[in-house]
């Protein structure tokens, strides 16, 4: 008899914050195009109102709260599936109590872990972080460098499933027409977090420009940092070069892509990297620092940086004179998606 499947999130497109989301988005659609009974289990204030989306009422409260309301309800509804795949630290408790209180499999996929995402850390964070990676009856991370990191600080062995590569939506828009750039567009989208390294990339480009370089840089996103990294421009002096887009839509992130003539990920910790693959799919030079689409792609297909500002400026020089654009293999998420199923048949 087919399992039946309950996946926990915490965003849906387009209420989403990073690229644990999307891969959930894509687990969920490509398990259901396989005909896989499934149930996904989200916030009430990120589920929209489909077929199979569990909404949980989470009350008010930080991330740390909400987790623990929506834990408490999945917990119970966990019975009645035969496995529970929870996603990071925030689905850990749920996963936990179900598979301690009836016959559910607990099947954890981990993205990132809490201390790489800063460097202060959150004791409460790392705490469930420990119980979703310890306990579980089968741990997935998402890179094999990640792999390593969760073996050496948590001594627990995770098989790796990579994900599948994005690609972004176009309108057709020109992005460096309609912001009047007219030398090179270097683009970054992401959260502005520590994790991100997003002032290693502003210092970095302060000096590309003093090399003599000509180019405007595009930040897209948003996050707590952003106040301060715009502040950050006009102490480098670089605030006319710079343009903060925020948010960016589904619908046309695909044409800041296509627009840049280079993409840059300048993360500190970058477990794998999907607006890389966003980028190398829409045909757009990357630079990137160590990230976990390298795992899947020759070693010329990314221009290797490291998270420091003279490193980035010799990328950035490299990235905007690179006429070609290399060949690599691309994956798909129902690649992704038949090693997921074949990793529940192992529990069945």
């Amino acid at each position: 008899m087919a399992q039946k499947i309950l996946l926990t999130g915490w965003g849906y497109p387009p209420k989403i914050e990073g690229g644990l989301d999307i891969h959930v988005y894509h687990l969920f659609q490509e398990l259901r195009k396989k005909d896989i009974d499934v149930d996904l289990a989200l916030p009430e204030e990120n589920a929209p109102e489909r077929e199979n989306i569990i909404s949980v009422e989470t009350g008010k409260g930080d991330m740390t709260w909400k987790a623990r309301k929506m834990s408490a309800k999945i917990a119970k509804k966990a019975e009645d599936y035969d496995v529970i795949h929870t996603h990071d630290w925030f689905g850990a408790e749920a996963g936990y109590k179900a598979s301690k209180y009836s016959d559910t499999t607990w099947i954890s996929t981990i993205h990132s872990l809490a201390s790489n995402r800063t460097r202060e850390g959150s004791e409460k964070i790392e705490k469930m972080e420990k119980v979703g990676i310890e306990n579980p009856e089968g741990l997935i991370a998402v890179s094999k460098g990640l792999r390593d990191d969760i073996e050496d600080i948590y001594d627990r062995k995770a098989s790796v499933i990579h994900n599948g590569f994005s690609t972004p939506n176009s309108t057709g828009r020109d992005i460096k027409k309609d912001l009047g750039i007219e030398k090179d567009m270097i683009f970054y989208v992401g959260r502005h977090a520590e994790q991100k390294g997003i002032e290693h990339l502003l210092y970095g480009f302060k000096k590309f420009l003093e090399n003599g370089n000509e180019a405007s840089l595009v930040i897209g996103g948003d996050g707590h940092m952003r106040k301060s990294l715009e502040d950050f421009t006009e102490i480098l002096d670089i605030k006319d070069k710079v343009y903060f887009t925020g948010f960016i839509s589904s619908k046309e992130l695909g044409d800041y892509y296509r627009s840049a003539d280079a993409f840059t990920s300048p993360s500190i910790n970058e477990p794998f990297g999907l607006t890389i693959t966003e980028a190398l799919e829409s045909g757009t030079t990357v630079l990137a620092t160590e990230n976990g689409v390298e795992e899947l792609v020759s070693s010329d297909t990314i221009i290797g940086i490291s998270p420091e500002s003279e490193s980035i400026a010799k990328g950035l020089e490299k990235a905007t004179k690179t006429d070609s654009f290399p060949k690599y293999d691309s994956r798909s998420w129902e690649d992704m998606t038949e090693e997921v199923m074949s990793f529940y048949k192992e529990f069945s």
